[in-house]
């Protein structure tokens, strides 16, 4: 279940939004300001920020500024939704890191296909990494650098269909989609596979299948779910 965080000082918006979300089945998190976010951000990076601009103690700009300073909010996609709807204004918050930027009042749906444009094109960057990741080790072995074949995965046929989904970036709605089976079922797998391999989130999981030598069947690597 991708995670995003919600970003306004405004009390009523933040719950109607975080509403709308979890709905659609997003994991959800809102704070008041930037420096609140910041700290959440620090503790539990979420997939995706949706921030205001104009908000006390840090306003939308330099939160987005200083995210974009950190090794771990570099990539992350960033929306922003404000009453700022000048030019300058918004060519500003892309020039200083933003994806996306959507004036208020704004209609739920456009935010929601804007969340899952910037998430789906999150994923095909991951994969493009993945994919070189993979080039890379394989040219080591090619060189004679880590032969050695990885351990075969403590999991079931089930849960490692849903292993090699997850290291793709895929979220558990588009697993569901492939594996025929609900969104909750693939929460279920990850968690156990997750429990399994003594990992936390799906960061990790990741990294353990990049560390290990795990390599992605060529035919997933050929998919193309656009």
């Amino acid at each position: 279940m991708k995670k995003i965080l919600v970003v306004d000082d405004d009390a009523t918006l933040r719950m109607a939004l975080t509403r709308y979300l979890e709905k659609r089945g997003y994991q959800t998190q809102d704070v008041a300001s930037g420096v609140d976010a910041l700290l959440v951000f620090e503790q539990d990076p979420p997939d995706l920020v949706v921030s205001d601009v104009m908000m006390p103690e840090m306003d939308g700009f330099e939160f987005c500024r200083r995210l974009r300073s950190t090794r771990s909010g570099q990539l992350v996609p960033f929306i922003f939704l404000s009453s700022k709807g000048e030019v300058e204004d918004r060519v500003q918050g892309h020039s200083i890191g933003a994806d996306d930027y959507l004036i208020k009042p704004f209609e739920p749906r456009e935010l929601l296909a804007k969340i899952e444009s910037q998430l789906e094109r999150s994923r095909r960057i991951h994969s493009e990494i993945v994919l070189l990741m993979q080039r890379e080790a394989s040219n080591s072995n090619q060189n004679g650098q880590g032969t050695s074949a990885p351990q075969p995965l403590p999991l079931t046929p089930a849960e490692e269909k849903v292993f090699w989904e997850v290291i793709q970036g895929f979220t558990n709605k588009q697993i569901g989609d492939h594996l025929f089976v609900s969104p909750r079922t693939v929460q279920t797998h990850l968690s156990n596979i997750l429990s399994k391999l003594q990992l936390e989130n799906r960061s990790q999981l990741v990294r353990f299948a990049f560390e290990q030598g795990y390599k992605l069947p060529t035919e997933s690597l050929l998919r193309d779910d656009s």
